[in-house]
């Protein structure tokens, strides 16, 4: 499987970059929980420095394409906190590529031919299916993302068994959202082809850019496989002034909960500042990938060491 993706991209001419493991700054995204450990200097007993293991390359890799690098790819370790079960484990392997010039319908067509070709020989895939997220929304729901009340999103909760919805999502509109689409669409999405969910409501934004004439919608895109997540992707935010406002939403979040908050990354926001390139990025995790290949029930069925083996 490596040996294909690494063919598949040197055949388009992107090339392949290592980012560092270890770093200064963490995620501020309120539900990514970053693994923290620190660097003691020589002599300095009293002295060390914190560092995050990255859940993801993204931030380092922003850094390199606003230097200049062109179009790259990084196939890597990441890692999350508080994440461990069947389709999760906090050591996992991803996937993360960047093409400049490139919207997000040619990064979308790009993955579809990424994933043909893997899938070839062992399980052909259907023509991918595309939906916009409001009208997954409004067909299966019955309601809109963009204004339902909290009462209807709750009555949509109980419909589905989940009574217990209205403690769990309070008043934070984006929980309600997720957790309704995992428990009604995301099982639907993705059967024996590539489904791709886009235009995610702006209160659901990672590090999407807004979509131009659309201020109510951001250029993100989903893709799942047999109901399950195997990548998420952006048209990417190259605006600096607004992805700062967008760590610093995302650290008061982090305080109105009570969790940690970790050093945000000001090295992003100068990389920004220098100018990205426009660009299409996608994070795809291949562990999940090959357990989609293989025809596995578990991550720890293709992973040689799961952390409760490691």
């Amino acid at each position: 499987m490596l040996a294909a993706i690494r063919r598949f991209f040197d055949e388009r001419g992107v090339l392949e970059v290592e980012t560092p493991i270890l770093s200064h700054a963490g995620v501020t995204d309120p539900n990514l929980i970053s693994f923290r450990t620190g660097l003691h200097r020589p002599g300095r007993a009293n002295d060390t420095a914190p560092l995050y293991l990255q859940t993801s390359p993204e931030f380092a890799m922003k850094r390199l394409l606003a230097a200049g690098s062109g179009s790259i790819y990084q196939i890597c370790k990441a890692f999350r906190d508080e994440e461990q079960g069947r389709r999760h484990n906090p050591e996992f392997t991803l996937l993360e590529w960047y093409r400049v010039g490139f919207g997000l319908d040619d990064l979308i067509a790009e993955t579809d031919a990424l994933a043909r070709g893997l899938f070839a020989e062992r399980r052909p895939l259907g023509p991918p299916e595309i939906f916009g997220y409001r009208e997954l929304f409004k067909e299966r729901l019955g309601v809109d993302p963009l204004d339902v009340d909290f009462e209807s999103l709750d009555r949509c909760a109980r419909s589905l068994g989940l009574p217990e919805a209205a403690e769990l999502c309070g008043h934070d509109r984006p929980t309600w959202l997720d957790l309704l689409f995992a428990h009604s669409i995301q099982p639907q999405l993705g059967l024996d082809k590539l489904s791709f969910v886009v235009d995610f409501p702006a209160i659901l934004p990672s590090l999407a850019r807004n979509k131009p004439g659309s201020p109510e919608l951001v250029e993100r895109v989903e893709i799942y496989l047999e109901g399950i997540e195997l990548a998420n992707g952006f048209h990417e935010l190259q605006d600096a002034v607004e992805q700062d406002w967008r760590f610093e939403r995302d650290l008061q979040e982090r305080r109105e909960r009570g969790m940690f908050l970790p050093t945000k990354d000001s090295r992003l926001i100068a990389a920004l500042e220098t100018g990205l390139p426009d660009c299409s990025g996608i994070a795809l995790g291949l562990d999940r990938l090959l357990m989609m290949l293989t025809g596995a029930q578990s991550l720890a069925d293709v992973l040689p060491f799961p952390i409760d083996r490691a």
